[in-house]
């Protein structure tokens, strides 16, 4: 399964975070969203938000040398 793509390149802590829970909704459940995000808070910030509204974080990886974070949506 190809990742839904969430390009949050540039931005700031808490964009990264917020376009996240915005773009959550819009996938069906046990989709897979990619968050790129430079912003080292993302690395924290990310997986706190999964854990707060029970969404499971896969892991962080990079893609094309950009640090990327996967969350599946479980509900």
């Amino acid at each position: 399964m190809t990742p839904d793509v969430l390009n949050c390149l540039g931005q700031r802590c808490p964009l990264p975070v917020i376009a996240l829970a915005k773009h959550l909704p819009t996938v069906p459940v046990g989709t897979i969203i990619r968050v790129l995000a430079d912003d080292p808070a993302a690395a924290v910030d990310i997986p706190a938000w999964c854990r707060m509204r029970t969404q499971q974080y896969i892991g962080a990886t990079t893609v094309n040398g950009s640090p990327a974070y996967d969350v599946r949506r479980l509900t």
